[in-house]
């Protein structure tokens, strides 16, 4: 975090800086406004290829491994797993019921066990908490 902001810190410096030059040249006349402008754009670009190239990595590096260890400690059946998997998919009941060829009562048992497995009082408190937990 202290490195982020030490980066954009130094970004915004570098550009007061370039600001204040293309004034200066301005003022003494030894650039064109068109030149000025150009710099300006090209330093905003590079600026702006450094930040994507940051930001794709801190996305690749937040890529988690599905913790396999984790389940089996919580005692999620593959079912109730697959459960899970079809919430997160915003499934309903019904139509997981379809997905897995259960009946509604059994998805909601399955539903009711991982609740009390990840306690959770509701769904979407379950799948934060299986984010969390790196489930799902």
């Amino acid at each position: 975090m202290k490195k982020t902001i030490l980066v954009f810190g130094l970004l915004i410096l570098a550009l007061l800086l370039l600001f204040q030059f293309s004034k200066y040249a301005l003022i003494s006349s030894n650039l064109n406004i068109e030149i000025i402008i150009g710099i300006i754009a090209i330093v905003f670009f590079f600026i702006g290829i450094f930040i994507n190239k940051k930001s794709l990595q801190k996305q690749a590096q937040t890529s988690k491994e599905i913790d396999h260890q984790k389940i089996k400690d919580l005692d999620i059946s593959k079912r109730e797993y697959e459960v899970l998997l079809s919430i997160s998919e915003g499934l309903s009941n019904k139509e997981i019921g379809t997905k897995l060829f259960v009946s509604e009562s059994t998805v909601k048992t399955h539903v009711s066990n991982l609740l009390s497995k990840l306690n959770a009082k509701r769904r979407t408190q379950a799948l934060q908490i299986a984010k969390d937990l790196r489930i799902i």
